[in-house]
């Protein structure tokens, strides 16, 4: 599984990235096919000046690609939501080439 993981319009530490990679080992357990994962935090400034934090995830499989999105005040809580919905996504798609 390549995983590749890029910031916009901002330095990441080490801890997120350390936090974004442990969280996209557990992909590995709902598909085993993975050819790659991609990673984008980005930082938003909004009119209001209010900073958002948008995690968005590309997940290449063969024959397929998922990609989910979300924005929160916090990279964490982003991330976290993004995954739900990643996971969502694969479970369906496994169901459908199943039936």
């Amino acid at each position: 599984m390549n995983v590749q993981i890029q910031t916009v319009h901002f330095e990441a530490d080490s801890k997120l990235i350390d936090h974004v990679k442990a969280k996209l080992e557990k992909l590995k357990t709902f598909h085993d096919k993975i050819l790659s994962v991609e990673v984008y935090l980005k930082l938003d400034s909004l009119a209001h000046h209010i900073k958002d934090k948008k995690v968005e995830i590309k997940v290449q499989v063969p024959k397929h690609m998922f990609f989910v999105e979300y924005e929160s005040k916090a990279f964490e809580e982003s991330l976290e939501h993004a995954m739900d919905a990643l996971i969502n996504q694969i479970k369906r798609h496994k169901e459908k080439q199943m039936a």
